[in-house]
């Protein structure tokens, strides 16, 4: 059988065999293995760390930079389970990449942002110019939602995250839009006029959503993230604890103190 190509993680290639040869999830021998993107997610996951140590669970966290290997390596074996993504990304993972997933909880909502360095308002925006977007399927229509809710453009129907470029009927300014990886979009600004941006990255890039947005999406957004795992441990007792310890009224102080409404618990 052709040996498995190690998983880069942080800089770091971790031997997929090393977890195979740990002890049974919830005994006292190996931790959680939890992967989360940079920024808020790892964050949030660390105070949730702490708040699960007291229940005696102990979390391994493993950051990624992009919304694909964390679902790959969940799927793999590789994690245990994943918080970082909202469930219509999800659901597309799954139909498109046959992923054995399902979300278990809700965690936080990250109210996607128009940002700019040049301009203050959408329709200062000239003729022509360039708007990026993500270019995942789910995020990429949320942000054109987004857009089109602000007047930049108006789309096919009411539109919502299976929206394309395809789906702007009406284009007044012929705004140009600029699809990019999300973790890339807010190093663009300074190319573009101005790009929806996933908070979790603008966070990131030290941007701030209440503040720094030229337009936002409201709390009631649906596009809540949650915790993923492998269809064969939804019921299992160490996925229970976990989302105990997320939901704890502990992790919700310390989202709304910490990131003051840039990012809102969904429990």
């Amino acid at each position: 059988m052709t040996a498995r190509r190690p998983l880069l993680l942080a800089g770091l290639a971790l031997p997929f065999a090393a977890a195979a040869q740990s002890p049974a999830i919830g005994t006292q021998g190996r931790p959680l293995r939890i992967g989360v993107t940079a920024g808020p997610h790892a964050q949030i996951m660390e105070k949730v760390r702490e708040v699960a140590g007291r229940d005696g669970l102990v979390l391994r966290i493993t950051e990624f930079s992009d919304y694909i290997q964390p679902n790959a390596a969940l799927a793999a074996g590789d994690l245990d389970a994943n918080s970082y993504q909202h469930q219509p990304f999800l659901d597309q993972q799954v139909r498109d990449r046959r992923l054995p997933l399902v979300a278990v909880a809700r965690t936080v909502i990250f109210p996607m942002g128009v940002y700019s360095r040049r301009h203050r308002r959408l329709a200062d925006i000239p003729q022509g110019g360039r708007v990026a977007i993500p270019n995942d399927p789910t995020n990429g229509g949320r942000a054109l939602v987004l857009l089109a809710s602000n007047g930049a453009f108006r789309l096919r129907g009411e539109g919502d995250f299976r929206s394309t470029v395809a789906d702007i009927t009406e284009n007044p300014k012929r705004i140009r839009v600029v699809e990019l990886e999300a973790a890339q979009l807010p190093r663009a600004l300074d190319e573009v006029e101005a790009a929806a941006i996933n908070s979790n990255f603008a966070i990131q890039a030290g941007l701030n959503p209440v503040r720094d947005a030229i337009a936002i999406e409201g709390a009631d957004n649906p596009y809540s993230n949650l915790i993923a795992v492998r269809q064969a441990d939804r019921e299992a007792e160490w996925v229970r604890r976990l989302v105990a310890a997320y939901h704890s009224a502990e992790v919700k102080e310390f989202v709304t103190a910490t990131f003051q409404g840039a990012v809102v618990p969904a429990f």
